[in-house]
C-alpha cells in the first residue's frame, strides 16, 4: 500500500522521481524518500539518499542542492512496520551504504530474519521489515546484482514489489515482484519502474507488467525479464489507455470532487459498445464463457473488499432478480480464511478497483487451485486479478486517484447490471424485460448528471449534518448495500462515526442509539417496500431522531429529502448512492478534512 518509482537514463532522475511520487501519493503518504546513484567522483560518487516523514512536499524541501544523477529509486509509504518517521521511510540501506531498496508488501518472516542478522552483527536503524531486504542483498555472495537480489528473495516469505540500487552496479536497477505490482515503463533511451501506471504515463505509455515470481533488470537502453530462478521470460510491452491528463484535477479542488462529477461520462463508457438491441441483451466477450456454460451455473459467489464488496452486494441482488440464479457476496478477506466449500457449479466473481487487492487476489488463487471458474470485475487492464481469472468485465471508470472510491464503485455496479442482464437473457428473462432494463441503463448517465447538478442543496444539508456525533444509515433489500457504502464513505473522509443496518433490524437493537444528535439517513425508493420504509421513518421520529431521506418523492416524516430520478427498480440503487457520495464529500469539506488522503488509509490495499 505504497508507491514505488524508479528511473534510469540520461535525464536528471530526482525531478522525475519527485513527480512520480506526487502522482503516487494517494497510495501512501506518511513518509517519502529517494535514493540517487550520483555520477560524481570521490566523495560525490555512490548512493545519496534523502527521506522525510510526511508528504512528498516535505521530502522535496529537504533535498540537497546537489542531488544529481541519472539513476534513482523513490518511495512514498503507508506504514505497516514501524510508525511514520524519517528513519522508517524508504529507501533503506545496508550496513555499508552500498545497497538501497524500496519495497511494497510485507515480509512475513522479517522477525526471524532480523534476529539472524542481528546475531551476525548487523545493526538496524529502522523498525521496518524492508531493512531486512537491504541487508540480505548487501551480504549476498552473488557476483552480480541480479544474483544478490535472487539470493535475498529466496529467503523472504510474504509479499513484495522491490526496486534495488547498488553502488557497485551503477548501470542498472533490479526489480522483483511477488504479490505486489511492479510495472516497467519503456522509453526512448530511458527506462522507468513503478508500482502504478500513474507514475509512468507522463513519460511513456509502453508498459510491461511483471508476474509474481518474476524479476527484471533495467538499463538505460534495454531491459530483460527473468524468473527468480534465473530463467529468461518474454515480456511484450502493452499500450496503456490512460493519458497523463487523467491524473490531473481538471479544475476541481479535489480528485474526489472531480471523480464524482465524472460519473455520468464514466457510466456511458462502461455501456458503450456493449448493448445488443436486436436480442435485448448485452455483449460481454471478455467472459470467455459460452451460453451452454452460462446456463450450467447454479450459484454465483461474489468476493471483494470495502466498496468492491458493497458493489458485489448490489451485483448479487441484480443477478438473483434478473437471472434468477442464487447469488451472494462476501468479503474476500473472510472467504479466503474460512475453508469455504468450493462448488464446481458455482461461478465465482472477484471484484477490485485496482485489480491488485491482496485479499481478493489470494482468494482468486485459492479458488483457481481448487479448480473453480473465476471471473474478474476490475478497472485496471492487465492487473493481477485480470490476468489470474478466467475472464471478466472491465468497468472502464478511468483512473481513480482519491483514496475513496466513487466512480469506480458506480461503474462496478453498472457492470454487474450488464452481467446480470447477460445471464438473464441466456436463461429466462423475457425480451420485454431485457428491453426495459436496457432503457434503464441508457437513462443512467443523464440521471447521474441531474443528481450532480443538485450539488448545492446537498452541500447545504451537509453543513448541517456535519455537527452530528454519529450517523445511522438504513435501507431495505436493494437499499441496504447503498446504506453500507454511504456509511463507509462518510466515516472514511469525515471521520464521523457511522453505522449501516437493514431498516428492518432497527427494532432489534439499534433503535437504542436514536436521539437528536444521531441523525439517520434512510434509503426510501418508491418500490413495493415503500410503506414498510415509511413505517421505519415513523419509528425514528417517535424517538426524536432526525431523518434525511433519499427517495423518489418528498417524505413527510423526514426532516429533509433528497429526491433522485426514478429508474427501473433493479437499477435504482445505482442512482441513490450518488447524492450520498456528495453528502460525505461536503460533510468532510465542512469539517476541513484532507478529503483525497484520509488518515490511516491508502488506495490500493496490497497487504493483508
Amino acid at each position: 500500500m505504497c508507491g514505488i518509482v524508479g528511473y534510469i537514463g540520461k535525464r536528471d532522475a530526482a525531478p522525475l522521481l519527485l513527480e512520480g511520487l506526487q502522482r503516487l501519493e494517494y497510495r501512501g503518504y506518511d513518509s517519502a524518500g529517494i535514493a540517487i546513484h550520483s555520477s560524481g567522483t570521490g566523495k560525490n560518487a555512490g548512493l545519496k539518499t534523502a527521506k522525510a516523514k510526511g508528504r512528498v512536499r516535505e521530502l522535496e524541501s529537504r533535498l540537497p542542492k546537489r542531488f544529481a544523477g541519472g539513476t534513482g529509486i523513490a518511495h512514498t509509504r503507508w506504514a505497516t512496520h514501524g510508525a511514520p518517521s524519517d528513519e522508517n521511510a524508504h529507501p533503506h540501506l545496508d550496513a555499508e551504504g552500498t545497497v538501497a531498496v524500496v519495497h511494497n508488501g510485507i515480509v512475513d518472516n522479517a522477525a526471524e530474519l532480523r534476529a539472524k542478522l542481528t546475531a551476525d552483527g548487523v545493526t538496524f536503524v529502522s523498525e521496518t521489515d524492508t531493512e531486512v531486504i537491504s541487508h540480505l542483498v548487501g551480504r549476498a555472495q552473488g557476483a552480480t546484482l541480479e544474483e544478490k537480489v535472487r539470493e535475498a528473495v529466496a529467503v523472504i516469505e510474504g509479499t513484495y514489489g522491490i526496486a534495488v540500487l547498488h553502488a557497485d552496479f551503477p548501470d542498472r536497477i533490479v526489480v522483483a515482484r511477488n504479490g505486489s505490482p511492479v510495472l516497467l515503463g519503456i522509453g526512448e533511451h530511458e527506462m522507468l519502474v513503478a508500482s502504478d501506471v500513474a507514475a509512468l504515463v507522463s513519460h511513456t505509455r509502453q508498459v510491461v507488467t511483471l508476474d509474481d515470481g518474476e524479476m527484471a533488470t533495467l538499463k538505460a537502453d534495454d531491459y530483460r525479464t527473468y524468473t527468480t530462478e534465473g530463467s529468461r521470460t518474454s515480456a511484450t510491452p502493452e499500450t496503456v489507455e490512460w493519458a497523463a491528463e487523467s491524473y490531473d484535477m481538471g479544475g476541481h479542488d479535489t480528485f474526489m470532487h472531480k471523480e464524482i462529477a465524472e460519473q455520468a461520462d464514466a457510466v456511458d463508457r462502461v455501456l458503450r459498445g456493449r448493448i445488443d438491441d436486436r436480442f435485448a441483451t448485452v455483449r460481454l466477450g471478455g467472459l470467455n464463457m459460452d451460453a451452454r456454460e452460462a446456463r450450467a451455473v447454479r450459484r454465483v459467489k461474489i468476493l471483494g473488499c470495502g466498496s468492491a464488496y458493497h458493489a458485489g452486494l448490489i451485483g448479487a441482488q441484480l443477478i438473483e432478480e434478473l437471472a434468477r440464479i442464487p447469488a451472494d457476496a462476501e468479503p474476500a478477506s473472510e472467504f479466503r480464511y474460512r475453508n469455504a466449500v468450493v462448488d464446481p457449479d458455482t461461478l465465482y466473481i472477484a471484484v477490485s478497483q485496482s485489480g491488485e487487492t491482496y485479499d481478493t487476489l489470494a482468494a482468486v488463487q485459492e479458488l483457481k487451485r481448487k479448480g473453480a471458474r473465476v471471473l474478474g470485475v476490475v478497472n485496471v487492464v492487465g492487473s493481477a486479478i485480470a490476468r489470474e481469472t478466467d475472464g471478466g468485465v472491465y468497468v472502464h471508470a478511468g483512473p481513480e486517484v482519491c483514496v475513496v472510491s466513487t466512480k469506480c464503485f458506480t461503474n462496478t455496479a453498472v457492470a454487474f447490471a450488464l452481467l446480470a442482464l447477460h445471464l438473464g437473457r441466456i436463461r429466462d428473462l423475457s425480451v420485454a424485460d431485457g428491453k426495459r432494463v436496457i432503457e434503464g441503463l441508457r437513462k443512467l448517465p443523464a440521471q447521474i448528471a441531474e443528481i450532480v447538478a443538485n450539488e448545492d442543496r446537498i452541500a447545504a444539508l451537509a453543513a448541517d449534518y456535519a455537527q452530528a456525533k454519529s450517523m445511522m444509515f438504513v435501507g431495505r433489500v436493494r437499499g441496504y448495500p447503498v446504506a453500507l457504502e454511504a456509511s463507509l464513505k462518510l466515516k472514511e473522509i469525515s471521520y464521523i462515526h457511522a453505522e449501516a443496518y437493514p431498516a428492518s433490524e432497527l427494532k432489534h437493537g439499534p433503535l437504542a442509539l436514536i436521539e437528536p444528535a444521531v441523525p439517520t439517513v434512510a434509503i426510501v425508493p418508491d418500490d413495493d417496500l415503500v410503506d414498510k420504509n415509511r413505517a421505519t421513518l415513523e419509528e425514528i421520529k417517535a424517538r426524536s431522531g432526525r431523518i434525511l431521506a433519499v427517495a423518489h418523492t418528498e417524505q413527510e416524516k423526514a426532516d429533509h429529502t433528497v429526491v433522485v430520478p426514478r429508474n427501473e427498480p433493479e437499477l435504482d440503487p445505482i442512482l441513490m448512492g450518488i447524492p450520498l457520495q456528495l453528502l460525505a464529500y461536503h460533510t468532510a469539506l465542512a469539517l476541513g478534512r484532507d478529503i483525497d488522503k484520509p488518515r490511516n488509509l491508502a488506495k490500493s490495499v496490497t497487504v493483508e
